[in-house]
């Protein structure tokens, strides 16, 4: 079991989620099992879950923490954007309740194996499912990616202003030698900031850089806009969604979202007349995002970026204007 891992604004969630008894819920971001077990313990047992996460090491960790509630859990190895799939291989048609984390666990920080985290040496790899995922490793980014992509990725995912001379470094320094290691790649990003911003900054600077790798490595944005399009359509009426997000790009992802399916049209502004026909399918619940007190932040430093939003499947009829 891993002692270190502390779920975020479980209270929220349970309060926001009111997951009554017998309810199908799904973790589709189970890791090491905070949030499933907190859901468990609040319905003492009383619910069926199936709990989802790509990294293999997580959902062992999981089982182990979730293991008194034999019978009534199920675990997964999958990408959360796939949770259909998976629902329909366990006969399931919907579900009352949804939670998704998109934070990256203690778990895979931790461990410098692992490559998420400069604080210790480690390779380059940052892959979430590890190496039997499919994905190409963080180095083959570093190494091989044209100038022009990283410094994308380094713009968009990472929203670093310095994003031009971060890439033009690390392509400068890759043509003497393969990039291989976290805290060689950590230093020259560093040494590719201005001295006056090295000084003046708030955290080190490699923070972003890794940050948008991970992201792309793991196509975590692409991931959250599938789970988000296509979970609507498996809530029941009355069943709600939870996000918690730690980067700015995923809370908005998830606003957006949220918004367009609470919006009766969706038309463009300057289309005079609606032809999209849009029925609203959620109503959202947190109208700003739900973040940490600062006891949890003290408690917990890791949860002070996490935003929550919450939203409830509408009725079919009730949202066409007909009887329920």
């Amino acid at each position: 079991m891993d002692a270190r891992h502390v779920p975020v604004l479980v209270k929220e969630v349970l309060e926001l989620l009111a997951i009554s008894p017998g309810a199908r819920v799904l973790d589709a971001t189970v890791g090491l099992g905070g949030h499933s077990a907190a859901i468990l313990e609040a319905t003492n047992g009383d619910v069926e879950l199936l709990g989802l996460d790509r990294d293999p090491q997580a959902l062992e960790i999981a089982g182990k923490r979730l293991a008194r509630w034999e019978g009534r859990v199920r675990l997964v190895l999958s990408r959360f954007s796939r949770f259909p799939e998976v629902l329909a291989e366990m006969g399931w048609d919907g579900v009352d309740a949804a939670i998704l984390d998109a934070g990256i666990s203690s778990l895979q920080v931790d461990d410098a194996g692992r490559g998420f985290s400069f604080l210790a040496d480690g390779e380059l790899d940052m892959r979430m499912g590890g190496a039997t995922a499919g994905e190409a490793p963080a180095a083959t980014l570093v190494n091989k990616a044209p100038f022009e992509r990283l410094r994308e990725i380094i713009r968009e995912y990472g929203e670093d202003p310095q994003a031009g001379r971060i890439a033009r470094a690390v392509v400068a320094a890759r043509e003497k030698r393969p990039i291989a290691g976290t805290q060689e790649l950590a230093a020259i990003v560093e040494a590719a900031y201005p001295a006056k911003w090295r000084a003046t900054a708030r955290q080190h600077p490699a923070t972003r850089t890794f940050q948008a790798l991970r992201m792309a490595v793991n196509a975590e944005l692409e991931e959250l806009e599938a789970f988000l399009e296509r979970i609507p359509d498996y809530l029941r009426p009355g069943g709600r969604v939870a996000v918690i997000s730690f980067h700015s790009l995923e809370d908005r992802l998830v606003k957006r979202a949220f918004r367009r399916e609470a919006a009766g049209c969706v038309c463009p502004k300057e289309q005079v007349v609606c032809v999209c026909g849009h029925v609203p399918t959620l109503r959202i619940l947190t109208k700003k995002p739900v973040t940490p007190g600062q006891a949890e932040v003290a408690e917990n430093p890791r949860s002070r970026s996490a935003k929550l939003r919450v939203a409830e499947r509408l009725d079919p009829a009730r949202a066409r204007g007909g009887k329920p």
